[in-house]
Order: C-alpha cells, then structure tokens, then sequence
C-alpha cells in the first residue's frame, strides 16, 4: 500500500472531559473546535521540528579523581517535548446547543457556525454574535460557503465575492458579501424535497444532494438542472426517477424496508471543475455544469460516512465503527492507502478560499475525542513507494496529476516510470503495448533500454537476456539423460544377477545349436515363452523390466516432444516480440533523422532539430555558453552521441530483419544508413545473402570489399550455388560503372579480370556513355590497357578521340602507333586486317593532331599493303607529288590520285 498521508493526533480531549467533539474549523495555525455542549476551544497548531540525533557527547572520564574545577558543565537536560497544539481560549457559551458545522467567510472576518438548527455570524476575532437578518435560517440542515475572484461587469475591476448558501428543508438561502460587505438581499430557491448537502461547483453554480438525487443550481438565474448520469443513473430533482441515485431504485428500496433509512447524497469539489457525487456505494462524477463524466464508479465495498478530495486523491471516511479512511486515485478509482483512525466520524477540508490545487495545508479528521492532522507525504517518496510495490499504473496516473513544481523532475520520472511499465509489458508478452509505451514522444526510449529485453541474435552485445540460463537447462537436461542411463544399467545388473540365481537351468538353453535352425526370431521367442511358464519369478522380472524400459522410453519422447512444443512456443514469441520491435526502432530512426543527417552523418540545423531532442539533450543545447568553440565542441559531442545511436538502431533493424522478415533487409541498405558492417557481413554470409552484402557494401562505400566479393563469385569457372546471381563480370562492370573517377584505382584493379574473361562487357566500365566514364583519367586508362590488350587499348582511344573529340596528340600518334603495329603483326587481307587497315587510313586522313614525321616513320614504305596510307600522310604533309606517283605508279588507282587534294 502507498503511505500517501500521515496521521498525526493533534487535539485529544482528557478522560475527565466529558465534551464530545462536533466540528472543527482549520484556517492558517488556528483550529477552532466546536463541542457538543456549544463551546468553542480556539487552539495554536505548533510546527513540531522533526527529531534530531542527540549530540555526541565527549566519553565520560573513568578516573576516580576527583573533577578539576576547569572542567565544562554538565549538559543542560533536554527540554520537556512540545506539544502539537496549546490551547488559547474558549468560548463556553458561544452557542446553547452543539457546534455541528463551522466555516468562514475571510474577506468578512466572519465566522459562520449551524447550532440547534439554526445559522448564526460571528467575529472572527472575537466571537462575538454579528447582527444579520439570517433568521430565515430556522429549521436549516447544512450550509456551503465560497469566495471567489470574479471582475465586475460595469467596471472591470476583479472583486472578491463570498456566498453562504443555506439549506432549510426544500428552500435553498441565499445570501452574499462583495468584498467585506454583506448584502441584504436573500435569494430563495425553492425544490422539490429536502436538501441534505450541499457543495459548490463554481462562484455561480452549488449542488443539492436529496432523498431523490442531485440537481445543480444556478444561483444568479434560479435554474435549476437535473444531474442525470449515463444510462439514467441520476434522477430527477422530483424523487420520481428509477435510476441508482433514486429513492426506489433497489438499493433504497432495502433501505426504506430497514427502518426507512435513506443514506446521506454525499458530494466533494474534485480539482479543475469536477465533482464527486456518492449515494450509498453508487457514485457519479460530473463537471460543473452538471454533465456527467464518462467514468467507471468507485468500487466501494461499503457506504462511506463522509467523502472529501485532498489533491491530488479522493478521500472517503468509513463510519466510526470502522474507523477506516480509504485514499483512491480519482483517475483509476484503486485503493491506494487504508489508514485506521479509532472512531473517526467525520472530515475537514480547507475553507474553500484556499484553491483545490495543493498548498499543503492538509486536510483533518475527527472523532468525538479527537482530531488528526493528514499530512501528506513528499510526492517523490509516494512516486518510488508505488514503483517499489509495483504499481506503475498508479505511479503514472499520479504522477500525470501532480504538478510539475511538486516534484524534483516530473519529466525524467514519468519517462523512467513508464519505461518500467514497458518493460513489465514485455515481459507480459504484449509486445504491441510494451514498444507503443516505448515509443511514446514523452518517453523516447533509448534504444539500450529496449534492447536489453531482447537475445543477442537480435540485441547483439546489448542483450540483456540471460542465456546462462539456457545453458544450465541444457546441463541440467544431460544431467538427468546420464541419471536415466545409469538408473537403467544398474536396473539391468540387477535384474541379470537376480535371473542369474532363479533361473540357471533355462540360461544354458539360450545358445542356439549350430545347424538346428534355432537361432531364428520364432524360436527364440518359443523358448522366451518356455522360461516365462517354467519359472513365473523369473517372468514377473522380466516383464517388470520390459514395463520400466516402455515407460522410460514413453517419458523421453514425452519429454522430447514437450521441449521441442516448449521451443517452438520460444521461437514464436520472440518473432513476434521482434515484429512489434521493428516498428520501434522505425519510429526511433525517423526521430533520429530528424537531428542529423544519415547520409554525411552531421548535425542538421539547430532550428530543425530542437523541437525533436530529448529533454536532456535539449537542456545541454541551452546550458551552451556563447563561446564558438565550446558549441563546436558541444556539437561534435552531439553528433557522436547521436551517431552511436543510429549505429544501434540500424544495426538492430537490420537484425530484426533478418530474423522476422528477412526480404526487407535489403532495402535498408538502399538507404543511408549506419548499420555495423561487421554485423551485416556475418549475418548475411551466413545465409548466403551476397546479393545483400553487395549492395551493403556500395551503400556504406565499403567498394574493395564489395568488389572482391564480386571477384570471388564472379570469376569462378562454374556458378557458386552460393550465390549464382553473381556469376561472371557482368555485376561487377555495372558496380564500377557506378564508381567516381576519383577512384580510379579500384576501377582499373578489379575491371582487369572482366577484361580478359569478357573484354566486350568489360570495357564498358570505360565506353559506356555516361559521365564517370567520360571523366575518367585517360592517360591511366590507356596506360592500363596497355598492359591488358594492345586491341583494347586502340579501342579506348578510338573511342576518346573519336566520339569525344580528345585532342590530345599524344593520343593521336599512340592510336596511329598501335594502328601500324598490329596491321603489320594482323594476317594480311582478311577481313579484320583490311577494317583495321581502313580505320588507319580514314585516322590518317582526318585527324590533324598527329606528328606526321612520326607516322611517316613508323609506316612501311616498301609494303605495298601500307601505300595508300603512305600517301596520306605524303599528301598532310604538302608532298603531293610524292603521294601522286604512289597513287598512279604503285597502286594504279588514279580514282584516289584524282581525290588527293
């Protein structure tokens, strides 16, 4: 139970007393007390310090010498204790009957008090009787007051008005002070049967509990409303209604049949406008309008003496036979505490000018001997009690109702609390509830918290899930197969050494003779039979043994098939845990990336991601000082934190995917992301998801990793049943096509074994029409083929210079060198060497970037084969005679000689 108030006696009447305590009256360190013989005791609550340790006096002197006259006095001795109260004064004929109620009107200094059926104002000060025309008051039952600040219609000035409403069987009176003032004008309010309570609802509206229900008036127009609740269990002000708070529904039916007792309509102001209303053990709340509220009713066992509220829990005093007071939570209606108070009849509230919000003032109790101050306890030590008995809903329904100033950091403790909550869920199996509890904007669990409930197959290193225990299961299962094993070997022994003794005659008979044909299962089964009837002590162990060995058997596949139920009950319980854990971290992710950014892993702008920080993280950002370099190293702090996080999260995703749904793990790895490579190469080499790991790699810029994975499967003779999607070039020249310029190195590496196992398909890393081919560094590209395929590298620079419109000379007279070379190592006049032989001399023709001395040089001049691209370069070179008589005299082709310019 929560220790939420503290009980501590404050006036106890001495036996020789023979008064009896009505009412008291609470205000500041003043409580008044009204007796039943009318007098009025007026006493000073004292502020008792809570007790000290004594002080820690010197060790007394053993010796037996007689004391030095230096030595300091004795202590003085403690004083007497003090008392809870002192009693200032009495008023012994302050009315001739007793006091049953009291209250004040402040604003006034004005004490209101009912006595013999009658409401009578006196000084506050000096008691005495104030002259007042109440006399109307004759016959009344209870009376309410209120005072309330409202602003003057005409004038706009806030003024505080007092109103005392009276009750006088069916008539409702009125009266009214505008600041210390009192009016003479009574309103009356006539019913429609005898109010026996009365409770404000607001500075214009009061309550009047009756026989046959409530009703709620408006005391400025004289409406007068009926509180009817859902399912008509209000009534009409009339009496005539059926509903539960009616006087002929079943329970006041019971009632009338006992003597025709009706119980008291009790009624309590709730905090922000609610109200309590109670009839017997039914209860209503409503607003203060007179709406009634869409709650539960209070569960109690029995109908309570009186009810009040003391923020933030509803109050409710079971008659003094009992002598109980119940303290419930007014949002889940539980019973939070029981405190026994011997012969407790009734309750005091703070006079109604103190708000209903908490001031700790504390509320009071009194029997007819005695009055109790409940003091409540510090908000933080209910909070831990409810989280140390394990009553978390409690806790976070209180906690929702404190303010925020009661407790040292409200935020952090519903957070904490209601992780703890989640957690308990969890471990309930709700899994759904346990990560929306998680995933809460006021909660925003860290991941570490959520993932501790989870195995390292999803949680990694930050499982906190005891495998230990699996293990000791294990051990203990092996423990209790060899137990069985050596428990059947000893039965065995046993029984062999027992047959051993009864039976020796049939034990010589067993061997089967050698050609006779017995050794057959028929025969051995006659002779079996034959021991079993020769000697029934023999067959009664026997068949013992043949019954413990079926049982033993039936129990191990008992137990086989239970533990392999109990397994599969595991693995589904942690694939749905799983399910409810990936919509969590999508949410934490999506948080995540609205703080930093997951492509560059940076910081996103202050403005953006203040609204989406932690409340500690955000008081970190406010607490910076101005100084540059301590926000930079704040922000760097910051995005390491936030970087770490993402890490976790990602990476548990990735997890969870491969656990629950293992499809969608590639499409995390299309996205930025920060999901451990370590993690995500072993989880998915495991089950031989390199397609996966592929596009895992490229995300992450992992490139040589990725690539030498492709290698490996790509250049094998024959597909890897591993992977077969990955087999030959053709993903790892769409992987480098996909590669900067800047990374030329990787590019020219692992394009080589594409070239020379497809050099079509490979040279389109550095053919494709696209910019990174485009702008790849020529002269390492050449260079490279070079020393891959000559035939290769007059391609690149045909491509360059042709389609690209490269004119680098260099370029030029390499491609004219290559051209030559080939066509004089190429097979004359086949078809490849006369479309080689054509390429040379169109080049030769076109190209103005090539030294022609150079490839005058390297041409054959004696090879007719090679004459009319000697006569090209003749012709560029201004020598037309000399390309003329190649022309006419060595080729004979005077069509040409006729086109040379």
């Amino acid at each position: 139970m929560l220790s939420a108030f503290t009980a501590r006696p404050i006036i106890e009447l001495k036996q020789r007393d023979k008064s009896k305590i009505e009412s008291i009256l609470a205000y500041g360190d003043r409580v008044l007390v009204g007796l039943n013989t009318g007098s009025l005791r007026i006493y000073r609550v004292n502020d008792i310090p809570p007790p000290s340790d004594p002080p820690n006096h010197p060790p007394s002197q053993t010796s037996t010498s007689q004391p030095s006259h230096d030595e300091p006095p004795p202590p003085p001795p403690p004083p007497p204790p003090q008392k809870p109260t002192d009693l200032l004064r009495e008023v012994e004929k302050f009315s001739p009957r007793a006091i049953e109620q009291l209250a004040i009107i402040k604003g006034a200094n004005t004490l209101v008090s009912l006595s013999n059926y009658t409401v009578s104002l006196h000084d506050l000060q000096t008691f005495s009787p104030i002259e007042a025309p109440l006399s109307k008051t004759k016959n009344a039952s209870t009376f309410a007051v209120t005072s309330n600040v409202v602003q003057d219609p005409s004038t706009g000035v806030p003024e505080i008005i007092s109103r005392l409403a009276v009750a006088v069987k069916r008539r409702l009176l009125l009266w009214s002070w505008q600041e210390s003032e009192l009016s003479p004008d009574v309103t009356e309010i006539l019913l429609s049967e005898s109010i026996r309570s009365l409770t404000w609802a607001n500075a214009t509206k009061i309550v009047c509990g009756m026989n046959g229900g409530f009703v709620i008036v408006d005391v400025e127009t004289g409406s007068i409303e009926d509180i009817v609740g859902p399912g008509a269990i209000g009534t009409t002000g009339g009496g005539g209604g059926t509903g539960r708070f009616g006087s002929v529904s079943a329970t006041g039916m019971s009632y009338m049949g006992l003597g025709s007792y009706i119980p008291k309509p009790l009624s309590t102001k709730l905090a922000e406008g609610g109200l309590l209303l109670a009839k017997d053990i039914n209860t209503l709340f409503i607003d203060d309008s007179g709406r009634a509220l869409e709650k539960h009713q209070i569960p109690w066992q029995s109908a309570p003496e009186s009810i009040g509220y003391s923020y933030p829990y509803i109050l409710a005093l079971q008659p003094p036979v009992k002598g109980t007071l119940e303290v419930r939570n007014p949002d889940t209606l539980s019973l939070l505490q029981t405190i026994s108070l011997l012969g407790a009849a009734a309750l005091h509230f703070p006079p109604p000018t103190v708000s209903v919000q908490h001031t700790g003032k504390g509320f009071h109790v009194l029997s007819d001997r005695a009055v109790w101050k409940m003091e409540a306890t510090d908000y933080d030590s209910q909070i831990d009690e409810l989280v140390k008995n394990g009553r978390l809903d409690e806790a976070i329904s209180v906690l929702g109702m404190l303010e925020d100033a009661l407790l040292k950091n409200k935020t952090e403790t519903m957070r904490e609390v209601k992780m703890l909550k989640a957690e308990v869920l969890f471990k309930q199996k709700k899994y759904r509830e346990s990560m929306d509890l998680f995933s809460e904007d006021e909660v925003d669990a860290p991941p570490e918290r959520v993932l501790k409930l989870f195995p390292r197959i999803i949680a990694g290193d930050l499982s906190g899930v005891e495998e230990q225990e699996e293990h000791e299961e294990h051990e203990e299962h092996e423990e209790q197969e060899e137990e069985e094993k050596k428990k059947k070997k000893d039965d065995s022994d046993h029984e062999g050494s027992t047959v051993g003794k009864h039976s020796e005659p049939e034990v010589v008979a067993s061997p089967p003779k050698a050609g006779g044909g017995g050794g057959g299962g028929f025969a051995k089964y006659l002779m079996g039979h034959r021991k079993q009837q020769l000697n029934p002590e023999t067959a009664s162990v026997a068949s013992s043994r043949r019954t413990t060995q079926d049982d033993d058997a039936a129990s191990v596949r008992g137990r086989s098939s239970e533990d392999h139920h109990a397994q599969e009950e595991k693995e589904k319980d942690l694939k749905n845990a799983v399910l409810e854990l990936n919509s969590y971290l999508a949410g934490a992710r999506a948080r995540l990336q609205r703080v930093i950014d997951p492509a560059t892993g940076k910081l996103k702008p202050r403005r953006a991601r203040s609204e989406t920080l932690s409340a500690s993280q955000a008081a970190a950002q406010e607490d910076l000082t101005l100084s540059s370099r301590q926000v930079d190293e704040s922000e760097l702090q910051l995005a390491a934190e936030l970087q770490h996080t993402f890490k976790i999260v990602d990476t548990t995703l990735f997890r969870a995917f491969m656990y629950s749904r293992p499809q969608l793990a590639s499409s995390l790895f299309r996205i930025p992301n920060f999901c451990d490579p370590d993690v995500v190469n072993e989880r998915l080499v495991e089950h031989n998801r390199f397609n996966e790991l592929v596009d895992f790699f490229y995300g992450k810029k992992l490139h040589r990793e990725a690539l030498n994975l492709l290698r490996k499967f790509g250049s094998c003779p024959e597909p890897d049943e591993a992977a077969p999607g990955l087999h030959g070039p053709q993903r790892t020249v769409g992987y480098l096509q996909g590669l900067p310029p800047e990374m030329i190195d990787v590019i020219l590496e692992f394009s080589e074994w594409t070239l020379r196992k497809d050099p079509g398909l490979g040279m389109e890393v550095f053919l494709a029409d696209t910019e990174n081919a485009e702008t790849l560094p020529r002269e390492r590209v050449v260079e490279f083929l070079r020393g891959v395929d000559v035939a290769l590298e007059t391609r690149y620079l045909e491509h360059v210079v042709g389609e690209l419109g490269d004119g680098t000379p260099e370029f030029h007279n390499r491609l004219v060198e290559l051209f030559v070379v080939q066509l004089k190592e190429g097979k004359k006049k086949d078809g490849e060497w006369e479309g080689l032989m054509g390429r040379l001399v169109r080049f030769l023709r076109e190209s103005r970037q090539y030294s022609l001395g150079r490839a005058l040089s390297w041409i054959p001049k004696e090879d007719p084969s090679f004459y009319e691209a000697h006569a090209v370069v003749l012709s560029n070179m201004g020598q037309h005679r000399q390309a003329l008589v190649i022309y006419v005299f060595k080729m004979k082709d005077y069509a040409k000689a006729e086109e040379d310019p």
